[in-house]
């Protein structure tokens, strides 16, 4: 043990020699660094005489002077805006907390103590996203503009050793496990783009020495090298590496593979735009929450370019699809600018997407649209249509308006996803006058141990959507082909089949009738045999009133704004309490009203459902009936029923 103890004191003796007075200097540390690159002509010839000390002294001077590369959000001169200003209550707290090692890691965890001398291989409870997000330290960005803001030294220090603690406690190699996790190529992306600007935070702080300066530099061509060649296959993560790569060529020219960096990562997303984006401007996963990133991840890499007079490396297509990427975003949300929490997706607030309207609209000025958003309505216009398919992602937005008093349904009905997407299809939110009555149940967590996985799918199951299922069980596949998309003033109709299990397939019919209301209609088409239910979930906000006679569910909100859900199959179908949930952030869940309507499907015949979902205003919920009339066949184009609402009678007929 003693030998072993020695040898690894004897391998970090470099990395622990950094501020203590003897300089651990060599010509290696220069190696990575293009010394032919302008500016750095004193540099290299010191470093030619040996004078290392000197080389690196100079080389901090250069980078201290430096004001022709320019960061998209920190640069030395944005300091005075921080200067004697009082940082957030919550920035505030992750930097001093951190001075503690009291690590924000997770917002669904809270601050985890990582002890007097960091163990960062702690992992007090078994979600991989601890052990990942420690090793995104967000908790230093926090440390730096508080530093900015006060000009305590306190936190320069501070995040100089832990930096160089991290690179210590943390060689690749050190173990499979730490690897896993520490230099998951996502986690080294993260660091190599938030490095840039703990660079430009700290470099005027005395405890950014020379020294500490070639730490950082050979630190960060290791982690650029590794991303270089350790890529992810694909996703959401590929796109967020090769951005980052970007970043690190952009911002640190000096690297001889500064330009190889920027090139991989140009020519990543230059293929990965058109791999990932479907021609409606969806991103492939399906996921709200991972198509706002991706829609950040290009423009991000435009605008580092930008910075660095490479953008014409982009193609205006390029721009062209992010610009259709945020039109589809448009689509599928609401008026609130909040969307649903398909696959993975947390709950987004309005300040957040505000604040990423208006960054877009710096970049897409003559989008009014993009302006309406940005300006919260002030400025530009809505889109001139109402309803709206983006076929491509299957994601279909019924609305009648743009406005805050709006109805909008947004139903996924989609093609094979991955990871993110769940086995949902059909599944969708109603959102009435401010309310969404029916949220997707979101995700709660991701994945780690037994137990960690079992909270995660829990919310994965079909169930717990706003779909059909066959004994419960989750889908087989996920793969809705559109039969019907129409639109019109007084009917916008959805016919789409998702061969949902095997030997059954799913027929849903979804139609907006006046601009007002619902009517769904459900098929189990096939010879598979069992359960069928068609479920659905309310807000966790309100007790609804539950009528088993009639097969309805009504909310009860006191301010009038409600909604009743009937099924008409009397005799047929059967009414159940099930167990509902909703997660709208991280770790945090609430239980909610949830139902099915099933009936028993003992042979090759179709089972089929007829459902209302009617909004009212008031607090006595109308008595609805329903009718079909001869010739009514939603997937064949024909569309005949009748619906009473308070005794009177609305016939809708329509045939495409």
């Amino acid at each position: 043990m003693k030998i072993k103890s020695l040898f690894m004191l004897l391998l970090l003796f470099p990395l622990l020699s950094i501020g203590k007075g003897k300089s651990s200097i060599s010509g290696e540390d220069f190696k990575n660094l293009n010394l032919d690159y302008p500016g750095l002509e004193k540099v290299k010839s010191l470093v030619a005489s040996k004078k290392y000390e000197t080389a690196a002294k100079t080389l901090l001077a250069y980078y201290k002077q430096r004001n022709n590369i320019k960061h998209p959000d920190y640069n030395p001169e944005d300091r005075a805006k921080f200067s004697g200003k009082p940082l957030s209550k919550d920035n505030q707290e992750k930097a001093d907390k951190g001075l503690e090692h009291l690590f924000f890691v997770h917002k669904g965890y809270g601050f985890i103590d990582y002890g007097k001398d960091i163990n960062w291989q702690h992992w007090p409870i078994k979600d991989n996203e601890i052990r990942w997000q420690l090793h995104r330290t967000y908790w230093w960005l926090p440390m730096g503009l508080a530093y900015w803001s006060s000009g305590d030294e306190k936190y320069a220090k501070e995040w100089t050793l832990q930096y160089l603690d991290w690179i210590k406690k943390n060689p690749l190699g050190l173990s499979k496990e730490n690897d896993r996790f520490a230099w998951r190529a996502l986690e080294v992306a993260t660091r190599v783009q938030d490095q840039t600007a703990m660079f430009n935070i700290f470099i005027s702080s005395p405890y950014f020495t020379p020294e500490f300066l070639m730490a950082f530099l050979n630190n960060y061509n290791k982690h650029a090298d590794y991303i270089l060649n350790n890529y992810s296959d694909k996703g959401n993560h590929l796109l967020f590496e090769a951005q980052r790569m970007i970043y690190a060529g952009a911002f640190f020219p000096e690297f001889k593979d500064a330009a190889k960096w920027r090139k991989s990562g140009i020519d990543i997303l230059n293929t990965e735009i058109k791999k990932q984006i479907y021609a409606d401007g969806m991103q492939f996963e399906l996921s709200p929450n991972y198509h706002t990133a991706a829609i950040n991840i290009f423009l991000k890499a435009l605008r580092m370019t930008q910075l660095a007079n490479l953008d014409s490396e982009f193609p205006q297509s390029f721009k062209d699809t992010i610009e259709e990427m945020i039109m589809a975003q448009v689509n599928f949300s609401f008026p609130d600018y909040t969307y649903p929490m398909f696959s993975d997706a947390k709950l987004e607030d309005k300040s957040g997407m505000l604040k990423n309207y208006k960054d877009w609209l710096k970049v897409f000025p003559g989008n009014k649209i993009i302006q309406y958003y940005a300006t919260d309505g002030k400025k530009g216009e809505t889109p001139k249509f109402l309803s709206h398919a983006l076929k491509d992602g299957g994601f279909y937005s019924f609305r009648n308006s743009w406005k805050d008093t709006a109805t909008v349904m947004v139903l996924k009905a989609s093609p094979p996803a991955f990871w993110h997407s769940q086995p949902d299809n059909g599944t969708f939110d109603l959102w009435v006058k401010g309310r969404n009555f029916m949220p997707d149940a979101g995700a709660y967590v991701y994945g780690g141990d037994a137990e960690i996985l079992k909270l995660r799918n829990w919310y994965r199951q079909t169930r717990v959507h706003k779909t059909l299922t066959l004994n419960n069980q989750n889908l087989d596949t996920c793969d809705a082909k559109l039969i019907r998309w129409n639109t019109s003033e007084n009917l916008d109709v959805l016919v789409y089949k998702n061969p949902s299990y095997k030997n059954l397939d799913h027929y849903r019919t979804v139609m907006f009738v006046n601009k007002k209301y619902f009517i769904i209609f459900d098929s189990a088409v096939g010879s598979a045999t069992g359960n069928i239910g068609v479920h659905f979930q309310l807000a966790e906000n309100n007790e609804p009133v539950y009528n088993l006679k009639e097969n309805s569910v009504a909310t009860t909100y006191k301010d009038g704004n409600n909604l009743i859900i009937r099924n008409f199959n009397t005799g047929k179908a059967k009414f159940t309490k099930e167990e509902g949930k909703v997660s709208y952030s991280y770790r945090k869940e609430a239980n909610r009203p949830a139902f099915a309507f099933e009936q028993d499907k003992k042979d090759a015949k179709e089972v089929n459902f007829a459902t209302v979902l009617y909004p009212f205003s008031g607090n006595q919920a109308p008595k609805i009936d329903f009718k079909e009339e001869a010739g009514n066949d939603p997937q064949a184009g024909k569309i005949h029923f009748s619906l009473f609402i308070d005794g009177k009678k609305q016939i809708i007929k329509h045939q495409f």
